[in-house]
Order: C-alpha cells, then sequence, then structure tokens
C-alpha cells in the first residue's frame, strides 16, 4: 500500500527493541552517490536560476525520489535516520551543484531533525509532517527574522503575536529571509504569546492556512534562488497544539548545544561545497585555457599550480574541521561546544572565502563574467558572513568563555 492510502497521522513504527542504529553500509554509500549525481544535474541549471531569481520545484522533487528530504526522519517513522556526519556530507555534495538548493535543502534537514529531538512535540505533528515529507516532496524551514528585530540570535521579543482563542490561536507578524518561502509545506514561526507574562518559542503553520502572504522581496547580491522572501501573516488561525514549543524568554537563553552542532556544521558543509565547486571550475579552467603567448595550458605555469595548492590545502583543513565533528557529535551529541562550533563554522567559512577568492585573482575578467560559474560561486560563498552565527558573536562568546565571563 503506497503511503498517501495510510492514515495521516500514524506512521510504522519499529518493534520494541528494535536497533535503530545505522551503521555506514552500502546503503549510505548509495544516498551519497545519489547526492553527488545529483549534483551534477542541479549544476546545468544552476546559471538560469540565479539569473531569474525564482526557486525551481524539479531538484526538490528530485531529492525526494532519491529519499534525500527523509534523511534527518528517525527509522522508526520510515526515514532514513541519517547522523550529522552523513547529512554534512550529502549538503556538501548538492551545494557543489546550485547553492541556492542547498540552503533550502540543509534548512529543512537540520529543522526536521529538531523536530524530532525536542519531547515537547505532540507526537502526532511530527508524525504528520514525517507522513508527508516521504509521501511528499514537502518542505519544512524556521521562520525567526523580522523588520525590527533582526535576527533572534541576538535577542529581543519577536513582534510577531500568537493570540489566545477559544479554538487555539491567532497568528499576525512579518518575517523576513524565510528561505524556501515558496516550496514550504511548513513553517516553523517564532513567535511570543499575548499573555500578561509573555511566553516565546515555535508556532507550527501550515503555509496553505488562510492569512498568509509571500511578498517577493529578495533581491540580494547571492543565493539568489532561495525564494527568501517576506511572509505576512495577518489573523492565521491555528489550533492549540500547534504552540509546539513555547517557553519563558529566559529558558531560551540558554543554547542548545546539539542544535548549535547541527547548525554551524551543516552551514559549514554548505559553504565548503560551494568553494570546492569553484575550485574545480579552476582546476578545468587551468588546464584547458593555453595563452597564444604562453603556448602550453595555464595549468604549467608554476603560479598556477601553487594556488591550487594554497586552495586544496584551506579545503582540506575545512573537511577535517568538518568531517571529525560531526563524527564526534554522532557519538556523543553534546561533544561540540557552542564555542567550539561557532569558530569551526567562522574558520570553514573564512577559508572557503579564500579560496574563491585565490582563484579569481588568477582568471581576472574571465573568472567574472557572468558565462562561467565562478562570479556566482563568489557571490553565494560571501553569504556565509552574515549566516547565523557572524564571525563578531562567535569571537565574542569566545573571548567570554576564555575570560569565564
Amino acid at each position: 500500500m503506497s503511503l498517501s492510502m495510510r492514515h495521516p497521522f500514524r506512521l510504522p513504527i519499529a518493534p520494541a527493541g528494535t536497533d535503530k542504529s545505522r551503521p555506514p553500509s552500502a546503503g549510505n554509500e548509495t544516498r551519497l552517490g545519489a547526492a553527488e549525481r545529483l549534483a551534477t544535474l542541479f549544476a546545468a541549471e544552476a546559471s538560469k536560476h540565479d539569473r531569474t531569481g525564482r526557486l525551481p520545484a524539479g531538484p526538490f522533487d528530485r531529492l525526494h525520489a532519491a529519499g534525500l528530504l527523509n534523511l534527518t526522519i528517525p527509522t522508526a517513522l520510515g526515514g532514513t535516520g541519517a547522523g550529522l556526519g552523513e547529512v554534512v556530507a550529502v549538503i556538501g555534495h548538492i551545494a557543489r551543484g546550485d547553492a541556492s538548493v542547498a540552503l533550502v535543502h540543509t534548512m529543512h534537514l537540520l529543522h526536521v531533525a529538531s523536530i524530532f529531538r525536542r519531547a515537547s512535540w505532540p507526537r502526532h505533528l511530527s508524525e504528520r509532517i514525517a507522513w508527508e515529507i516521504l509521501d511528499g516532496p514537502a518542505l519544512v524551514n524556521a521562520l525567526r527574522v523580522e523588520p525590527e528585530q533582526g535576527s533572534p540570535a541576538r535577542g529581543g521579543l519577536p513582534a510577531t503575536v500568537a493570540r489566545r482563542t477559544e479554538r487555539g490561536w491567532r497568528l499576525d507578524g512579518h518575517k523576513i529571509y524565510s528561505t524556501g518561502s515558496t516550496r514550504l509545506t511548513w513553517a516553523i514561526v517564532w513567535a511570543r504569546t499575548d499573555e500578561d507574562t509573555p511566553r516565546v518559542g515555535q508556532f507550527l503553520v501550515p503555509m496553505n492556512a488562510p492569512g498568509i502572504h509571500i511578498k517577493e522581496t529578495w533581491n540580494h547580491l547571492g543565493m539568489r534562488a532561495t525564494a527568501s522572501h517576506d511572509v505576512l501573516f495577518e489573523n492565521v488561525p491555528l489550533s492549540a497544539d500547534h504552540a509546539v514549543d513555547i517557553r519563558t524568554p529566559a529558558d531560551w537563553a540558554r543554547p542548545d548545544p546539539v542544535q548549535t552542532a547541527w547548525n554551524t556544521l551543516t552551514v559549514s558543509a554548505l559553504y565548503d561545497g560551494i568553494a570546492r565547486a569553484a575550485r574545480d571550475w579552476f582546476v578545468t579552467y587551468a588546464k584547458d585555457r593555453q595563452p597564444s603567448n604562453l603556448g602550453a595550458p595555464l595549468a604549467t605555469l608554476e603560479r598556477f599550480q601553487e594556488a591550487v595548492g594554497e586552495i586544496d590545502g584551506l579545503l582540506a583543513v575545512n573537511r577535517r574541521l568538518i568531517a571529525g565533528a560531526a563524527a564526534e557529535v554522532d557519538v556523543d551529541p553534546l561533544s561540540l561546544t557552542a564555542t567550539e562550533a561557532g569558530l569551526i563554522k567562522r574558520t570553514v567559512t573564512g577559508n572557503a572565502i579564500k579560496a574563491v577568492e585565490r582563484a579569481l585573482e588568477l582568471t581576472g575578467n574571465r573568472g567574472l563574467d557572468r558565462a562561467h560559474p565562478l562570479e556566482r560561486h563568489y557571490r553565494d560563498v560571501l553569504c556565509s558572513r552574515i549566516h547565523t552565527p557572524q564571525n563578531d558573536s562567535i569571537l565574542v562568546a569566545a573571548g567570554r568563555a576564555a575570560f569565564g565571563l
């Protein structure tokens, strides 16, 4: 029987005592191979989507067909139950093909993982989301940033308000930088309650609910096809149980180290993947380009060889940092502190930017020509600087930790 014929709120549950661990296997290799093959397909269309600024449906249909949207759904619910190590490897591959698709995919995977890690979520809602992803494609993301507040990571109460009604809640607010907005099935919206002592947290919102309007405002330098538009909520009705995780503001002040590790390492893998795509293009260019005054490929010049060596050195450090930290988290989810996670993100993204810049230095005008992908990779990799957590916050946090403050 197909998934679409099953009851939408109940999924097959593994028998008690079943070993849910998934050690490396041929199946794991197949998923990574599928990601690599899809990246090649996505790369062929990436420049077109970048020019139009539209988030296509096709890549997510393919990701769904390959089982790469259900990576972080538990095996007991029919998903892969992948660990962080496999997730960052898949993201790295997809980012080499199309960074915009990879960003939407990344946000989906890490937020789906968080749903099944938190006991506060009603089981019937988490199971429904799992079913829709498996039957999908269905996409999930968290909508947090607001025009006045900026990033919630820097503090402050959200202006988005959930008001109590007889049947549940009514949601009003304005979110910006809502990655994947036009393709989302579910949004996890950061809002405060209208209670005398407001609580803050996550409200699960179906994106087909009445009162939701997407304002197409996203027109940025990089990640242009992510549909990171504004989303307006006007008197959106929600059931009472869709307040899936609301707490006092003080309770949210304590960071979740597991979520921090997933956030920083998946984002790091994404931008590292962009840099690797730039590196691959640069190597091919240097091997193929043969100026008439040289009479040999650029790859025969020592300065080009030195540049590739420098780029590969930066990316080797990235690979070790990402893979090593992810492996540690898979063994012990609390092994990576928030401070360490932030420093890894800063180092990896800084190396990724340096790698792409080094390739640009030697390709000159051709590297900045929109006929070639290098200029898009450069625009995309620069977005890592404003991707939470940002470098100033990372370094201040590390300094305060060092001083015991």
